[in-house]
């Protein structure tokens, strides 16, 4: 019966297995609800015991399909790890490289791999931007080859490469009564009203702790998802924010925000590339890390020369 099984029912089924949940797996996996319900159901069928129940409006594996799940995840990692060596024999000549990175990072990361990707235009590239709890799911999950991230995760057992700065900078829309002052105060900072990140954002705990340690609070105006949206906010007039200098690269000349002198900023945080201790990085994965550490040394480099 196993025979009947394909690795696409397999690789569909881990998925499924992680949702818990059949229309976001479908979505995941660009499939329809049904189109999925029906390669699970072939595979119970092909296994002759029902893989997974529903109580409700929730999925659950029965015990059959957490063993076919472990099973499933065996076969795809040995079959992964044989693509990882024959890639080797080649050299860096052919390969695959899947980075998972936080949305944050998505200003400076494309531009390396690209780079990367013209030295070595034989490997194959999967990269996916997301948040970070997002990030930590697929960490744990060893789904990927290396994750980019600004705080390491204390929970889980990894080895976190430092490699580039990431400066932390006070913005206010142009025009605001505080731009051009001089050497603002964290005190004086703290009679506005701050866009913030999410929950969770390192930027935003970053933020959090600068005036925890001053016995200040910040005046939350409003909480955004994403970079793209609290620098709209800031554009728009409703209050400052405390934001990646990453990400102000792509329209530092648009004039819609300026970047405001305070005592204490930059925040000098870590760029991390992260994995698991217990993962073997191919020549590819290996060979991408270092060009990470060699552009945040050359990075360091032209700050020094030029500050």
């Amino acid at each position: 019966m196993y025979r009947r099984l394909t690795l696409h029912q397999l690789a569909i089924f881990t998925v499924l297995a992680r949702h818990q949940n059949m229309t976001r797996a479908a979505a995941e996996l660009h499939m329809t609800t049904p189109a999925l319900s029906i390669q699970i159901k072939q595979m119970s069928e092909a296994m002759g015991v029902p893989l997974h129940e529903q109580v409700g409006k929730q999925l659950y594996l029965t015990d059959a399909g957490l063993r076919v799940e472990q099973a499933a995840r065996d076969v795809l990692a040995r079959l992964e790890g044989l693509s990882t060596e024959l890639a080797e024999l080649q050299g860096l000549e052919r390969g695959t490289l899947k980075l998972s990175i936080i949305t944050t990072a998505k200003y400076f990361v494309p531009r390396l791999l690209g780079e990367f990707c013209q030295q070595h235009p034989g490997i194959e590239v999967a990269l996916e931007v997301i948040n970070r709890d997002q990030c930590l799911t697929r960490l744990s999950q060893n789904m990927d080859d290396l994750y980019i991230m600004g705080r390491v995760p204390a929970s889980l057992d990894v080895e976190a490469v430092p490699f580039m700065q990431n400066p932390l900078v006070v913005i206010a829309p142009t025009g605001h009564p505080l731009e051009g002052t001089k050497r603002l105060s964290a005190k004086r900072l703290s009679d506005e009203q701050f866009i913030m990140r999410e929950q969770g954002s390192g930027t935003r705990l970053a933020a959090e702790r600068f005036f925890e340690e001053r016995k200040m609070e910040l005046k939350t105006r409003m909480t955004l998802g994403s970079n793209e949206a609290v620098k709209q906010a800031v554009a728009g007039g409703l209050g400052i924010a405390i934001v990646s200098q990453h990400t102000l690269s792509l329209d530092a000349a648009s004039g819609a925000y300026t970047v405001l002198e305070v005592k204490g900023f930059p925040l000098l945080r870590q760029w991390y590339a992260v994995y698991l201790k217990r993962k073997r990085l191919s020549a590819v994965t290996e060979a991408f890390l270092q060009h990470l550490i060699n552009e945040g040394e050359s990075q360091t480099k032209r700050e020094t020369n030029t500050g």
